[in-house]
C-alpha cells in the first residue's frame, strides 16, 4: 500500500486510473488549501431537494464552483441569490464524479459592508446613543472573587481553558458553569436566560465566553436582547467572545472587556504565593512537552488522517453526484416532455387534418357540383332523345300506311277492322269500310271474281 499518495507521481509510466487520478488530486488541494476565504458575487444558484446548495462565485477575471452542504447552509442567515456578493469560508476539492474543481464551503458572509455588519453598526449606535457604554454604568471587578459563574458552552476548549486558569492561578475559587447555547438561532433566548439565572444566584462576577468565529458565528452576543441582559445584570461581567480581533456588542455593554476567554479568567483569579508561581512554572514545562507530545503525535496523526479518509467526505461526494443525477433527471425529463409534447402537437395537426369534417366538405361540394351538373344533363338528354324521337317519327311517318293514303291509296277493313288483303276474305254482299287518307267509307262487295256469276233469268 502507497503511503503517501504522491510518493510516486515522479516515476515513469505510472498509469492512473481516472478515479486515481481525480482521487489524488482531491486529496492534494485539500491538503494544501485546507482553509481559505475567498471573495466574489454568486451566480447559477441551485437548490436541489436535498437541502445542499450549489453556486458559481465570480469575479470580473475567473469563476469557481462553490457546495455548500446541508447542515453548513441551515446556518446561513442571509438568504443567497444569484448577483449577491459574499465572502465565503472552505477547503479547496475536487468532484471525483466529473472531475470539476470546486470549493466545499463552511461559511458565507456579506461581502463588504454586508447586512450584518450594517445590523451591527446600527444596534452600536443605538445602544451607545442610550449610554448602555457609559463608564458610568461600569462596576468594578471584585479583587479576591470566591465563586464565579461562567457563561458559556458546556463543550469545546472555551471552558477549559477557563478552568485551566483559574486551576493553575486560584484553584481555590469555586467556579459554576451555566450551559447555554453560543450558535444558532436558539442561542440568543438561551443566553438571556443564563444571564438572569446567574445574576440571581449572588456570584461576585460573571464570564460570558465563547470561542472564536465568523460575524455570523458570533451573532447571537450582538442581539439587542443580549445586550440589554448584560446591562441589567448587578453582578460584575467579564465578556470574552471570539478572539482579540473579535468584538461585539455584549463587549461594549459588559462592565469589562477580555480579549479571549483565558484573559477574562486570568482577570478575575487572583495573584498565588510563590508556590504557586512553582507549580505554574512545572506546569508550563509540562504543557510544552505535552504540545510538543501532541505536535508530534499530531504530525503522526495527519498523516493517518490523509491515508484514511473520514466517511464522512465519501458521503459528501456522493451527495454531490446524487444531487447531480437529480438536477440531470429532472433536465432530461423536461426534454423528454418538450419532445413528446411537440410529437403530440403534431400527430394533432395530423389528425386534424383527416378529421371527417374535412372530407365531409369535400363530398358535400362535390355533391353540390353534381347537383348543379344533373338539371343540365337531363335537359341535354331529353333534348337528344327529343331529336331521335323527332327522326325516329319521320322515318316511322315514311312507312306509315297513313302517308300511302295520303297518295290516293285506301284501306278496306272488315266488320272486326282488320284490313282485307285478299280478294278470298270477302264474300260477295259483305259490307266493308273503306279508309281513305281523309275520312270513310261504307261498301258492298258486289263480286269477289272468285265463283261464277250467276243470274237469275228472272232479272
Amino acid at each position: 500500500m502507497i503511503k503517501d499518495p504522491f510518493e510516486r507521481l515522479g516515476l515513469d509510466r505510472e498509469v492512473l486510473s481516472v478515479g486515481q487520478l481525480n482521487n489524488r488530486a482531491r486529496l492534494l488541494l485539500e491538503d494544501v488549501f485546507a482553509q481559505v476565504w475567498v471573495e466574489g458575487e454568486i451566480s447559477n444558484l441551485a437548490k436541489p431537494a436535498s437541502g445542499h446548495m450549489y453556486f458559481t462565485l465570480k469575479d470580473s477575471q475567473a469563476q469557481v464552483r462553490c457546495a455548500l452542504f446541508r447542515q453548513n447552509a441551515s446556518r446561513v442567515r442571509q438568504a443567497l441569490r444569484d448577483g449577491l456578493a459574499v465572502k465565503v469560508r472552505g477547503k479547496v476539492s475536487l468532484f471525483e464524479g466529473r472531475g470539476d474543481y470546486q470549493l466545499i464551503l463552511d461559511s458565507v458572509e456579506p461581502a463588504g459592508d454586508g447586512a450584518l455588519r450594517l445590523a451591527f453598526e446600527a444596534l452600536k449606535e443605538k445602544l451607545g446613543a442610550e449610554g448602555l457604554f457609559s463608564a458610568e454604568r461600569k462596576v468594578a471587578l471584585p479583587s479576591h472573587p470566591r465563586r464565579i459563574g461562567i457563561i458559556s458552552s458546556p463543550t469545546g476548549a472555551v471552558i477549559r481553558d477557563i478552568i485551566s486558569v483559574f486551576r493553575r492561578r486560584a484553584p481555590q475559587v469555586a467556579l459554576t458553569l451555566i450551559p447555554t447555547a453560543v450558535q444558532g438561532r436558539e442561542a440568543t433566548a438561551q443566553i438571556v436566560r443564563a444571564l438572569e439565572l446567574a445574576d440571581a444566584q449572588g456570584f461576585d462576577a460573571l464570564i460570558l465566553a465563547r470561542g472564536g468565529g465568523s460575524l455570523e458565528d458570533l451573532w447571537c452576543f450582538n442581539e439587542e436582547a443580549v445586550a440589554r441582559a448584560v446591562d441589567a445584570c448587578v453582578t460584575p461581567i467579564v465578556s470574552a467572545v471570539g478572539h482579540e480581533t473579535d468584538v461585539s456588542i455584549s463587549d461594549f455593554v459588559a462592565d469589562v472587556r477580555a480579549p479571549t476567554p483565558s484573559a477574562a479568567a486570568e482577570l478575575l483569579a487572583p495573584d498565588s504565593s510563590d508556590l504557586v508561581h512553582r507549580v505554574e512554572n512545572l506546569q508550563r514545562r509540562l504543557l510544552l512537552r505535552m504540545r510538543d507530545r501532541l505536535a508530534r503525535e499530531q504530525l503522526r496523526l495527519d498523516g493517518l488522517t490523509r491515508r484514511l479518509r473520514h466517511p464522512g467526505e465519501r458521503l459528501r461526494q456522493q451527495a454531490q453526484r446524487l444531487d447531480d443525477l437529480d438536477m440531470r433527471l429532472r433536465r432530461a425529463l423536461i426534454q423528454q416532455m418538450n419532445t413528446r409534447g411537440e410529437r403530440l402537437a403534431r400527430l394533432d395537426t395530423r389528425l386534424a387534418a383527416q378529421h371527417p369534417g374535412r372530407h365531409l366538405a369535400l363530398l358535400r361540394q362535390r355533391l353540390d357540383s353534381l347537383a348543379e351538373r344533373l338539371p343540365r344533363s337531363m335537359r341535354q338528354t331529353l333534348k337528344q332523345q327529343r331529336r331521335q324521337l323527332d327522326g325516329l317519327m319521320q322515318n316511322l311517318h315514311l312507312v306509315s300506311p297513313l302517308a300511302t293514303l295520303g297518295r290516293g291509296y285506301s284501306i278496306l277493313l272488315d266488320e272486326r277492322g282488320k284490313p282485307i288483303r285478299s280478294a278470298t276474305q270477302t264474300q260477295p254482299g259483305q259490307r266493308l269500310k273503306a279508309r281513305l287518307g281523309e275520312g270513310e267509307l261504307e261498301v258492298r262487295v258486289e263480286d269477289n271474281h272468285l265463283a261464277p256469276v250467276t243470274l237469275s233469268l228472272l232479272d
